[in-house]
């Protein structure tokens, strides 16, 4: 008896009992537009992967007839081996799947001559890109510095992710960026890169959606013929590029499934585009909207604290967050007098969660930016409690605080060949390679540091004269600095240092997404310094805690931003810095208006949905920012907390929740920036609440009035040893000595 073709075997469709009703229906409703809104922790992975399957098993379309992306290949290779395990683990060919570039390039290397290509064209990286844009800098003698490649290069990228070429660009955008002159740059690069026979990644998706849109419709054609169903991931993070060249794609079949979340579209400095998810019924008219709202990851209090804070964006399509398990723990809210208390209470909190048999991995801290990690970092190696940074390096091994570092290590030890060698050039001062050979062919002839060796050749015609004169006023400056040493506060000097050696406005004039970050990075620098009475003790310090890391393995607690957290879960969560300009995070909502608050809502809920069984969200009263202590107000995001769902574990005082609270104000962070309105109560209550248990040591208690030379009068609000934290009448808040002010009677 023959066997059974496949098409006659009985279909086996078991797979579909492990899904709920919702995800059921996400992945049976085939045909047609479909909009899956997968909530956090619903089964997301689960469904596309099913579905993928389904068309498979049903017969519906062989692999090569589907096209499936993702936005990681790590996403793709993990959707491709779940579906061969469903499928009994058998290969399957012909695949379009993978991330939207893969895809795309695949299809340009088929249609390359159509943009003037060959099809083994070269996919240029970062690098090579900025090189080829200098070289066209050059050639029009453009200067440079006053318009840094880099920065020149974000705005293409950005034209790109909008999908459009140099003659698309708009006009406005075109006369208000280097003159007018970008649109010509970006013309005359594109033009490079075909005489190279080379595209960027950029490249890949414009260039299909040109071929798609004008030059050649069959070739479209062919690809919507090709493509029986479509399905994507992370929908709500595609830029307008990406959607262009999916919805071209989708126009004939029609049998598009996007599988997304509007509320965790966080990544808007990327390019992403919320809108895109927003309207997709008006793209796909008679469009289907399945929601998953069943989580399998989180208590019922978590959800239900997460939807009652997403609840307050208008920019969202609905949908509410339940759980079948136990409502759980609380969210834990906590208000704290200030950084170093609370990052020694989540330190202790998660010693608790140790004692209780928690893993270590099982716990992540997540903060809204990346300075935030500094106070954690001191306060678990103080602990001896293991952690990781997760996406980004350990505080002191970041670029920016390794060079403020160096150059405070010249400062007091010359000698320091390294640290020397580090900042010569940095920020760029036009010292090449060549000039430091010369310095050190001498150091080495006459065994000295590479300093010492310089000042000697100063004193020679080794140096062209505007190479001799830079190196020169860098030596003064030094010497300059290190005189400051006896007038100046280690923390004034480090904020001398870094102005008048145009560090800080080398990062000012950085327009990478990273920089504001790194500006950031360096206002906390300043604040680690202030903890300590020299440079010296902060050097030492440093230098510990570097030998620190590194040595620890195996269960480590995860430190990482909220942007790095989206899609990893922990059994318990800490959320600090729940406070108005540090989360919602003020640079965001001064740029970016309305859409910036409630992207940043947005990561709240991301935050809280990481957690499976405890969630602790802290704030602080008090915040020292570049060297100064500012008074805070709580996140409004804590307001919008439902109090049904939250245990409030702080003093009286600190948290008095204002439903009507206006909040407004400039730059957070800065001498001179914007500070908080403050609350007497808030500060009253805390003064109440700490002053018993700290020591006074000059004579001096909270409430005393005092007089500095430079700050003028002032209260004391608290004192800690010889330090005193004192809130001057016309300076602000600052710590200061006490054997640098007087009681005001005895002035």
């Amino acid at each position: 008896m023959p066997m059974m073709s496949a098409v006659q075997q009985p279909l086996s469709l078991s797979y579909l009992d492990a899904l709920n009703p919702a995800q059921r229906e996400a992945v049976e409703t085939t045909d047609g537009p479909v909009l899956v809104l997968a909530g956090a922790g619903t089964g997301k992975t689960k469904v596309l992967t099913t579905r993928l399957g389904h068309l498979l098993q049903t017969r519906r379309a062989f692999p090569s007839q589907i096209l499936a992306v993702t936005f990681t290949n790590k996403a793709a290779m993990e959707m491709k081996r779940r579906v061969s395990d469903m499928l009994g683990g058998a290969p399957v060919e012909g695949w379009w799947l993978g991330t939207f570039h893969s895809l795309a390039a695949r299809m340009l290397r088929r249609h390359a001559e159509l943009v003037g290509l060959k099809s083994n064209f070269t996919i240029l990286d970062d690098d090579d890109q900025i090189r080829l844009l200098k070289q066209l800098l050059e050639a029009e003698n453009i200067d440079a510095k006053k318009w840094p490649p880099r920065l020149l290069m974000s705005f293409i990228q950005r034209w790109k992710d909008r999908a459009q070429g140099p003659s698309a660009v708009p006009a406005g955008e075109a006369q208000e960026i280097a003159n007018g002159i970008l649109p010509r740059l970006y013309a005359a690069y594109q033009e490079r890169l075909k005489i190279l026979n080379a595209c960027d990644f950029g490249d890949l998706l414009l260039h299909m959606i040109t071929i798609f849109k004008s030059a050649h419709p069959d070739v479209l054609l062919e690809y919507q013929n090709r493509f029986k169903y479509i399905l994507v991931d992370e929908y709500q993070d595609t830029n307008v590029a990406q959607y262009q060249w999916l919805r071209l794609l989708a126009q004939k079949s029609r049998n598009i499934c996007c599988v997304g979340d509007d509320d965790q579209s966080i990544y808007g400095w990327r390019g992403a585009e919320i809108g895109n998810i927003l309207k997709f019924e008006q793209d796909f008219p008679g469009a289907k909207i399945v929601r998953l709202e069943q989580n399998y990851r989180s208590t019922q209090h978590i959800l239900s604290a997460a939807n009652g804070v997403i609840a307050h964006n208008k920019g969202r399509l609905g949908k509410n967050l339940w759980s079948a398990d136990l409502e759980g723990e609380k969210v834990t809210l906590r208000g704290v007098w200030d950084g170093p208390q609370e990052a020694q209470m989540i330190a202790e909190q998660i010693e608790s969660l140790q004692r209780k048999q928690v893993p270590l991995g099982e716990v992540a801290v997540l903060v809204r930016a990346s300075w935030q990690t500094r106070e954690f970092e001191e306060r678990f190696i103080k602990e001896s409690i293991p952690y990781k940074v997760i996406g980004g390096l350990r505080f002191y091994e970041r670029q920016e605080i390794r060079d403020a570092i160096a150059y405070l290590r010249v400062i007091v030890q010359p000698d320091d060949d390294l640290a020397f060698e580090r900042i010569i050039n940095v920020p760029k001062r036009g010292i090449g390679d060549a000039t430091l050979q010369i310095i050190h062919k001498l150091a080495r002839a006459k065994h000295l540091p590479l300093y010492a060796a310089l000042r000697e050749l100063l004193e020679t015609a080794e140096f062209k004269p505007k190479v001799r004169d830079t190196l020169r006023n860098l030596m003064r400056d030094f010497d300059r600095w290190r005189g400051q040493l006896r007038d100046l506060s280690h923390v004034e000097l480090a904020q001398t240092v870094m102005e008048e050696s145009g560090y800080t406005d080398m990062w000012k004039a950085d327009k990478s997404p990273e920089a504001p970050g790194r500006l950031e990075n360096l206002k906390e620098f300043v604040s680690a310094l202030a903890e300590f009475e020299t440079i010296d003790n902060f050097l030492e310090h440093v230098s510990l805690v570097m030998e620190n890391q590194g040595k620890e393995s195996g269960d480590m607690v995860s430190v990482m931003t909220l942007h790095s957290a989206k899609g990893l879960e922990f059994e318990a969560v800490f959320l600090p810095g729940w406070e108005e300009g540090v989360f919602p995070n003020q640079r965001t909502m001064d740029e970016s208006g309305v859409t910036g608050l409630e992207e940043e809502r947005r990561l709240a809920y991301v935050g809280l949905t990481r957690a499976k069984k405890q969630a602790f969200v802290y704030f602080a009263a008090n915040r020292q920012i570049y060297g100064n202590w500012q008074a805070s107000l709580p996140s409004r995001f804590i307001d919008e907390l439902p109090k049904d769902h939250v245990d409030v574990l702080t003093e009286t005082g600190i948290y008095q929740p204002k439903q009507q609270q206006s909040y407004s104000g400039g730059t957070y962070g800065g001498p001179s920036g914007y500070r908080p309105p403050r609350r007497p109560e808030l500060v009253d209550n805390a003064i109440e609440r700490v002053s018993p248990h700290l020591e006074s040591m000059g004579g001096f208690a909270p409430g005393d009035r005092v007089f500095h030379q430079k700050f003028g009068y002032g209260i004391v609000i608290t004192t800690d040893r010889d330090k005193l934290d004192i809130n001057f009448e016309q300076a602000g808040r600052k710590k200061v000595m006490d054997s640098f002010v007087a009681k005001a009677d005895e002035v």
